[in-house]
């Protein structure tokens, strides 16, 4: 496993724009794909998106397609999520997470085998 620490929460007004981090340490990080979740109060977590070990290949749940985009940066063992036209609905607790697997991509949590303890993300209508 592999630790993990999101930062750059915060609130924000609707159609503001907000750029996650997720740090990862102590483990393997650039083998494996890396997923984006958010969960609000009383919800179930939502599969946001997934980047590939390159950096090379991204998937986006409908919901988010053409707003948010996941990058990475290996060297710095960094994944962002960059947000942008939020609206009050965004607002939740952004986790990162370690795919278990070096190939495919996954939108189920079970395919996560590590986890940051996340980052408030709060837009304000």
């Amino acid at each position: 496993q592999v630790h993990l620490v999101e930062s750059g929460g915060g609130l924000v007004q609707a159609g503001g724009s907000l750029r996650l981090s997720c740090a990862a340490s102590g483990g393997t990080f650039s083998n494996y794909a890396m997923g984006w979740f958010r969960q609000a109060p009383g919800k179930e977590r939502e599969f946001l998106g997934v980047i590939s070990w390159s950096g090379d290949s991204t998937h986006y749940a409908d919901f988010v397609k053409g707003r948010f985009t996941i990058s990475r940066d290996n060297t710095k063992n960094t994944v962002y999520l960059q947000m942008s036209s939020l609206q009050p609905e965004d607002t939740a607790f952004y986790h990162c997470a370690r795919c278990k697997y070096t190939t495919g991509w996954y939108a189920t949590s079970s395919a996560y085998d590590s986890w940051g303890q996340g980052t408030q993300v709060t837009v304000s209508s």
